[in-house]
């Protein structure tokens, strides 16, 4: 596999792209919005919530947690997730300040 030459890129920019690449999938948006509805930390549930099997959720909160937008506590036999709030808060300006960044022309 070729280099993805990632440290050619500043912190920011990584960071946003780990964002991105963790809203990359449908399944990642549902879970966050199923965090975001809970609006408190979620244990087992998570699962009987949408139509996929134990591994693939524990692989998508997986990636939800490697981009810092949620966090879990091992609660007995379980983990339990919720919205990580200062990531979420600090992901939310980056995005923001891209979009806000774009300035209309007359190209295209």
């Amino acid at each position: 596999m070729g280099l993805t030459k990632t440290e050619e890129f500043t912190k920011t920019q990584n960071e946003m792209a780990s964002i991105a690449k963790a809203l990359g999938h449908p399944a990642r948006i549902a879970i966050l919005q199923f965090l975001m509805k809970s609006k408190s930390c979620v244990c087992g549930e998570i699962v009987d919530e949408f139509p996929l099997s134990q591994s693939s959720v524990s692989q998508h909160l997986g990636e939800l947690k490697k981009a810092g937008l949620i966090k879990g506590d091992i609660d007995g036999p379980s983990v339990c997730y919720c919205i990580d709030e200062k990531a979420w808060n600090k992901a939310k300006k980056m995005i923001a300040e891209l979009f806000d960044s774009y300035e209309p022309s007359n190209c295209c």
